[in-house]
Parts: C-alpha cells; structure tokens; sequence
C-alpha cells in the first residue's frame, strides 16, 4: 500500500509504508501544509467564534436563570395542570367553539387572500432583475422590512385600539404583516428566475407589464402559491394568538377558560384547534403537491 501527497505545483509524491518517518511526513507536509490541518493562526478565528457562541450561550442561561432545579421545580406544577386538563369537555358550548374556531380560520383565509395579492407589485418593486433604480428597489424593501419586522400580535393591539374588538383587527394584523413576508419571498423567486424566457419576450416587442406578466409570472407563480399555503397554514395558528388580545376567534375562548382556570374546555379547545391545524396541513400539502409536484419550497423568513 502506498501514500500519496499531491504537492502546490500538482504533482504527487508516492511513499511506501516502510518509508514513512518523520522527515518524510515533514517534506509531504511541506508539499501541502493544507492536508495535514490548516495552520493555528487559521484556525484561530474560528476557535474565537466558538468560544464566543459558547460564552453567550451560558450567558443567556445565566441571565435567564435556566437553572435545572428551577425547570425541575416549575415539571410538577406542570403535570398538575395536565391532570387538571383530563378529561376535556365543553360543557354544552361546543357550537360556540366550533363557530369561533371557523371565525379564526376565516381571519386567517382573508387575511392571507388580501396580503398575497398586494405583496405581487410588491414583490417586483423588491426584485433586483426589474427595477434597476437602486433608490426606489432600497425604499420597497425597506418599507417590507417595516411591515414584516413588527410581530403581528403588536400590529393586532394597534388595530384593536383603532377599529375596536373583533375579527377586523386580526385580519388587517395578518395582511400587514404577511405582504412584507410575502414580498420579500416574491423577490428572492423573482431573483432566481431564468433571463431566456424574459429576453424572448421583450425581444417580440412586449411592454415591462407584459415581460412581467407572461415572462416572469408564470416561472414564479407554483412557488408564489406554495408560499401562501404555508403562511395560511402559519396565519390559522398565529389567529389563535391574536384572539387572545381581543382580536375575536377562538383564542378569545382560550384565554377566557384559561384565566378562570377551567382547565377541561382549554384543553378541549386546544384539541380543536390541534385538529384544525392538522386538517388545514394535510390539505395544504395535497395542494402544493397538484401545483408543483413533489418538490415542495418552504418560505425563507416565518
């Protein structure tokens, strides 16, 4: 059996084992320092970064006192509201939960039907390959960063406060919120599409809304699709959420059984809503599977 050392200038330099001693493993590590592990001065930023990860790590438990007799401590309080849960009941309002549970998967369905046409012009002003203007492509896509960087439960409490209780709220959260997400999962798809196809039709004399619409829209629409299903599916649990502050559904119920400690409904309705998710999952995928087949693209930013 022999060794082989592929030096700087390509060849290679064969040794047989019996060959093999220091001088000889110093002359190959001279020939291709790079196999025998990269210098420390190399490896000296690197071993910084992790030590610095591992710093803040256990910073962030100490600061958050993650201390294991605490989470030890907090598992019995834990299992005694599980055994509080059991069994779940409704306690004759299962007809109310099952209309405020169809409310939340409508705020959800409107909210992401609305946010995913607005985020389409959006979408194409965030795009690098169709506005070549670097200033109005920098004010888009900062004006999606503001939209998308405030959590949705901030924007519910501001609607609340402006349009009153209810549903409305929820779903004007979810529309703002989902265009600057969307838009900015529209750009990267706009981004990565292929330039032929474009080219062929502005070569026959088409407009830039024409270019857009029958040379980009259609590489890009099965995973403009696929990232709406996944936000709708994220929208039907972040509507839970948003109930909770006073933005109408079913979170309004959970909160409600939760502060007066009815442990047996709020875990019946989270049985509901579990199942509601699931179902929403399951055909979502059947979906995403008829538009593009098995090659599923989950959105970047959730």
């Amino acid at each position: 059996m022999r060794h082989r050392f592929i030096g700087k200038e390509g060849f290679a330099l064969i040794l047989h084992p019996a060959d093999i001693n220091p001088g000889a493993i110093a002359h190959a590590r001279s020939l291709n320092p790079g196999a025998f592990g990269a210098p420390f001065v190399q490896r000296l930023p690197l071993w910084s970064l992790a030590a610095a990860f591992l710093a803040l790590t256990a910073y962030c438990f100490y600061i958050f006192n993650m201390s294991p007799l605490r989470l030890w401590a907090g598992m019995g309080k834990l299992v005694e509201v599980v055994g509080h849960m059991f069994p779940p009941t409704a306690k004759g309002a299962h007809w109310d939960y099952a209309y405020a549970m169809l409310q939340t998967v409508g705020m959800a369905f409107l909210g992401t039907v609305i946010a995913a046409v607005l985020a389409v012009p959006l979408g194409f002003a965030c795009a690098r390959n169709m506005v070549p203007g670097w200033v109005v492509r920098f004010f888009f896509r900062r004006s999606s960063d503001v939209l998308r960087g405030v959590d949705q439960l901030i924007w519910a409490l501001i609607f609340v406060r402006a349009v009153g209780l209810g549903p409305l709220a929820g779903i004007l959260a979810i529309i703002i919120s989902d265009t600057g997400t969307l838009a900015k999962l529209y750009s990267e798809a706009i981004e990565n599409i292929d330039r032929k196809p474009v080219e062929g039709v502005r070569a026959s004399g088409a407009t830039p809304i024409q270019t857009m619409r029958f040379g980009v829209l259609p590489q890009v629409l099965p995973i403009m699709l696929s990232n709406v299903l996944y936000i709708f599916e994220s929208n039907t649990r972040s509507a839970t959420i948003l109930g909770i502050v006073g933005a109408g559904g079913i979170g309004f119920f959970l909160a409600d059984r939760i502060r007066t400690l009815l442990w047996e409904e709020a875990c019946f309705i989270l049985l509901l809503i579990l199942g509601t998710v699931y179902l929403i999952d399951w055909l979502s995928k059947r979906v995403r599977a008829r538009l593009i087949g098995s090659q599923d693209q989950a959105p970047a930013l959730h």
